[in-house]
């Protein structure tokens, strides 16, 4: 099969396309076809070596954690799945990922791929959704009539994120760029900041929120700054920069680890078939493109999610 792999950490140029053995599904394993795999920016800093000390690989790795495709083969032991069946997953970072023709995925990690998408653009919901989910819900314990601040909100977990505190009956801030702000505001947001043209301090100036997501790269200083517009008692829940360990006020700082979790998927995948969940995909892009994809990345060319197809 072909896949795109890298044998050693480096920049963009390490990624190789080429000749890979395809996997054979083991005891409790499936082999999926992949119909497409998200690029997510994480791949680069685990590609770079930034991540070793909490992901390590094993060379030469296939990199990409987001997958959907079709069932090509079934292991010994698995139950409720058979050969033909779509599917999405959130695979192990550090395990062979989805930049393949194949893929081997643990049968306990799978959801039904939503039916009302394209198949290859479901790649784009299984981590991200998931981050989203589970940093609102978990993490903030976000309840229906809460004030929530997204700060990143212009990117793929953004997107989720505004969804899904929508929906659970919270009004929503949400900062992104003049780009982004249509797409917000099919999302529900209630009111949407242009971070480039207002700061964030000055713009919700004597507002205070029950939840404070944060997905932006941050400074120590513009997390604390972040820290300060939750109200008593509320939650700054960040998947980059950690907030401060004691912000006062009973401000609870809780930096987000994403897991994969097949139920909370599924859930995910029935919203977006009932039509509450969108999947947006900025690009889809041939599997080759990827060390292009990751180099673009780099450079802050690359805006949205990034779905790569194989031939």
């Amino acid at each position: 099969m072909k896949a795109v792999r890298y044998h050693s950490y480096g920049d963009a140029g390490v990624l190789v396309y080429e000749d890979a053995g395809r996997p054979v599904a083991g005891p409790g394993q499936v082999v999926v076809q992949v119909a497409g795999a998200a690029f997510n920016p994480v791949d680069a800093a685990i590609r770079a070596g930034f991540l070793q000390q909490v992901f390590p690989v094993t060379f030469p790795h296939i990199p990409g954690f987001d997958v959907a495709g079709v069932i090509a083969e079934v292991g010994e032991g698995v139950s409720g799945w058979r050969t033909g069946d779509a599917v999405v997953a959130f695979l192990p970072m550090t395990g062979p990922g989805a930049a393949a023709e194949y893929v081997g995925v643990a049968a306990g990690i799978l959801a039904a791929a939503p039916r009302t998408v394209e198949l290859a653009d479901a790649a784009a919901l299984p981590s991200s959704a998931l981050t989203a989910w589970q940093a609102l819900f978990e993490d903030a314990g976000l309840k229906a009539g809460q004030r929530v601040l997204v700060n990143g909100a212009g990117g793929a977990v953004g997107g989720y994120a505004v969804q899904l505190a929508k929906q659970a009956g919270a009004t929503v801030t949400a900062t992104g760029s003049a780009r982004s702000a249509g797409r917000l505001r099919s999302y529900g947001a209630d009111l949407i900041i242009d971070y480039t043209a207002n700061p964030l301090p000055q713009a919700v100036a004597g507002q205070r929120f029950d939840v404070v997501l944060n997905l932006a790269p941050t400074s120590p200083q513009e997390t604390a700054a972040l820290a300060d517009l939750v109200a008593d008692g509320g939650a700054l829940v960040s998947t980059t920069t950690p907030g401060p360990e004691d912000a006062g006020r009973g401000v609870r700082t809780v930096r987000v680890f994403v897991r994969s979790d097949a139920a909370q998927l599924a859930e995910l995948v029935a919203r977006v078939d009932a039509g509450e969940l969108k999947i947006d995909v900025a690009e889809r892009r041939p599997l080759a493109d990827l060390a292009a994809v990751h180099a673009e990345a780099a450079a802050g060319r690359l805006a949205g999610k990034t779905v790569l197809i194989p031939a």
